[in-house]
């Protein structure tokens, strides 16, 4: 498997316009962004962040990964066509 460290994603606007890169925490063989959090617990703005960097990037797959909680929480998010 190949991960990036802080690696740069393109990040296009609905009409296909580039509007800049963001930096995902791991991206995994090209097609997996992995946000990494210390935090009690997600949150909605943790979800919604994620999914805002899978539409802009459009990229399918995410996962959101919490070590901050008593117990480590994992979330998988697959982005559709239709989302």
């Amino acid at each position: 498997m190949e991960v990036k460290l802080q690696h740069p994603l393109s990040v296009y606007d609905e009409d296909g316009t580039l509007l800049g890169d963001f930096y995902a925490d791991l991206f995994v063989d090209n097609c997996l962004i992995v946000e990494l959090k210390a935090c009690k617990s997600l949150a909605d703005e943790h979800v919604a962040q994620l999914r805002g960097y899978l539409r802009a990037s459009r990229i399918e797959h995410g996962l959101l990964i919490n070590f901050g909680s008593p117990r480590l929480q994992i979330k998988k998010y697959i982005l559709t066509q239709d989302a």
